[in-house]
């Protein structure tokens, strides 16, 4: 039975702004820094320590794919409480894509958001 200590360590490790930015960026599917850099507007070592401090309580996991390190959520189901915070606040969250998975980004580099110019088909007239 988790006891209160547990459930306060819980919100005050989302309790931050960018925290939950950052989660409700991922939303339920998973995105790399660089994808949050440019979704969020933020510099990578920021998004960075950010990540670290939500795995450390885990609430994120990460997966390494080449170069890249890739973030998702542990239990999904923190999308549904941030939802029921927004409603208590009379906050709308709707800037973000609460529970799906994150969207390709102009500004990413990462593998997932750049075009890859050998899938492109050209038709000549």
């Amino acid at each position: 039975m988790k006891s209160s200590r547990e459930i306060a360590h819980l919100l005050r490790g989302i309790g931050q702004p960018t925290r939950l930015e950052i989660i409700l960026a991922i939303g339920s599917g998973e995105a790399c820094v660089c994808h949050l850099e440019a979704m969020l507007g933020q510099r990578q070592a920021y998004i960075s320590q950010h990540l670290m401090s939500l795995r450390k309580i885990g609430i994120v996991r990460s997966r390494r794919e080449g170069r890249n390190i890739f973030y998702r959520l542990r239990d999904p189901r923190l999308l549904e409480l941030i939802h029921l915070a927004g409603i208590l606040t009379d906050t709308t969250l709707m800037d973000f894509n609460l529970g799906s998975s994150p969207t390709m980004v102009l500004d990413c580099p990462c593998p997932r958001c750049s075009l890859d110019t050998n899938s492109l088909q050209t038709t000549s007239y």
